[in-house]
Order: C-alpha cells, then structure tokens, then sequence
C-alpha cells in the first residue's frame, strides 16, 4: 500500500491526515492543493497549521455540548 504525500503544492512529505478539502480552503486559503479531490492530504507540519487556525473554532463546539 503506497504512503499518501501531501497535497499542498510543493511539500513532498508524508501525509499524517486526510481533511475535506473544502474546510481546508476555508481555513487556509493562502495554500496552493496539487489537486482538486474531495479529500486534502496533509503532512503534520500543514497539519498542525490547520488545528491553530481552528483552535478557537473547535473550542467552541466543545463548549456546546
């Protein structure tokens, strides 16, 4: 089974998650995907520059429960 990469333009690194693309482009937009899929691939580093962008976002929803 071949390992994923990530999907951003230019990175070459092993893919650590798998995100809908449409939230990735909300959060992140000043990224460039490789591909139009409905899944984005992303390695830890663009990873984790997802969650401190959504880190407020995902503590509110927390909250609502």
């Amino acid at each position: 089974m071949p390992e994923d990469v990530c999907s951003v333009a230019g990175c070459g690194q092993t893919a650590a998650r798998s995100l809908s693309t449409k939230k990735v482009k909300e959060v992140l937009p000043e990224l460039h995907l490789a591909a139009e899929t409905h899944r984005t691939h992303l390695c830890r580093d663009h990873y984790r520059q997802f969650r401190k962008k959504t880190k407020e976002e995902r503590e509110l929803e927390r909250l609502g429960w």
